[in-house]
């Protein structure tokens, strides 16, 4: 971490208004979440009462997917944005079990994410791990502060887990993900994961819309056959688009669909 990077003060929290990244951490059972995340996600599970589950699914399908992208692509970087709060089995933790040597670089713009990024940063003395404080929507920043720990002659897997969801616009979400994948080294490996209505229909659009609407992180749902747009010019990795609990699932693996749709493209 450069000297130019400062953890915010806790002055920076905006506590009043509820936010995705500590929604998500309640979810998971973490305690970096205040009352208005607790009462909003409450509201969410009164609509969809296996939300928590989606959540527990996409950490599991991240575990999986790293440890794919290690033991089989031979993949030793990682550029992780959006990475929310840290919990159980982090992307660096993942990957830095398998191979001590890997370097991960996290992006994420949430200030309270920042204030525990010391947490992030603890991997292995054989490895980097670093956290940068940026926005999706400005993808030649993060590969510019990506290029201070990542090689880009060599393949890095682009993780982008439930953040492609909270770019309204289209054009701003195609686009910003084409820039990350048309910078990204023969090799690499585009993992998103994003909401979706099709296991749930109008129950979770009318939750997406009323989290909107209360102020919190603005979220939509995509379709499959949008969410196959992101892969365009990519080898999609079967069993392509699924949901994260049908993606490679462990052979004893019990786990139910979930609203949560994933899947890996190869980078040629």
């Amino acid at each position: 971490m450069t000297e130019d990077r400062a953890f915010p003060s806790e002055s920076k929290l905006d506590t009043t208004v509820p936010h995705s990244a500590r929604i998500w951490n309640y979810w998971l059972g973490g305690k970096d979440n205040f009352e208005v995340d607790r009462a909003a996600g409450d509201q969410v599970i009164a609509h969809i009462p296996d939300i928590p589950i989606g959540a527990r699914a996409e950490r599991a399908f991240l575990k999986r997917v790293v440890r794919f992208l290690v033991e089989d692509a031979g993949i030793r970087q990682f550029l992780d944005i959006g990475t929310g709060l840290p919990t159980a089995d982090n992307t660096h933790e993942v990957a830095q079990a398998l191979d001590p040597y890997c370097r991960v670089v996290y992006i994420d713009n949430d200030p309270l994410v920042m204030a525990h990024a010391r947490a992030l940063l603890s991997g292995t003395p054989e490895g980097s791990c670093d956290y940068v404080e940026a926005d999706l929507r400005e993808p030649q920043t993060i590969l510019t502060v990506a290029r201070e720990t990542l090689d880009f002659s060599q393949p890095i897997g682009l993780m982008l887990l439930g953040v492609v969801n909270h770019l309204m616009d289209d054009e701003v979400a195609y686009g910003s993900v084409a820039q990350l994948v048309q910078a990204m080294p023969a090799g690499s490996c585009l993992v998103l994961t994003h909401s979706t209505a099709e296991i749930h229909g109008e129950p979770m659009l009318r939750v997406m819309r009323e989290t909107t609407e209360r102020g919190g992180t603005p979220i939509r749902a995509r379709t499959r056959v949008e969410l196959e747009r992101f892969f365009d010019g990519l080898e999609l990795l079967e069993p392509g688009v699924v949901t994260c609990s049908r993606w490679r699932p462990d052979p004893d693996s019990t786990e139910p669909e979930v609203y949560l749709f994933g899947g890996v493209g190869r980078i040629g």
